[in-house]
């Protein structure tokens, strides 16, 4: 079974970011890319329901952008199937770490919460960390 990421968010953010994986990690393979409302005629249950279709045979992760968003919302219908897994939250460093361990990892799911708990750490507040790293030096 291949694994796949889905990139699904509102707007060109998922073809930005995809931009960005590849500006890092060079060509990306298996991942595509959904970017909702960008056309008038843009039917997001159709689309969904065509990836979901057409990837039977491959683990899917998909990653959306916002968490009880319409994008995740459509998603969030099919996490009852065997092969898909769904995270929200997409960022970039949660990206990398998900696609460069993607291949090798024995577990999907050990994967995806790793990885979760990875890119929360990397959020950070940089001036309290600047204000820490002074308060050190005395």
């Amino acid at each position: 079974m291949a694994r796949k990421i889905i990139l699904a968010t509102h707007g060109n953010f998922a073809e930005g970011i995809r931009t960005s994986l590849e500006l890092i990690c060079g060509q990306s393979k298996n991942v595509e890319v959904v970017c909702a409302y960008m056309k008038e005629e843009f039917d997001l249950g159709q689309t969904v329901e065509m990836i979901i279709s057409e990837n039977q045979e491959n683990e899917l992760l998909v990653i959306t952008d916002i968490f009880g968003g319409s994008v995740n919302n459509e998603f969030f219908k099919y996490v009852e199937y065997p092969n898909v897994h769904l995270v929200s939250g997409l960022n970039l460093s949660l990206l990398i770490e998900m696609y460069t361990q993607l291949e090798n990892a024995v577990s999907l799911e050990r994967l995806i919460i790793q990885a979760i708990k990875t890119s929360q750490e990397t959020i950070q507040y940089c001036n309290l960390l600047k204000v820490k790293e002074e308060e050190e030096e005395f």
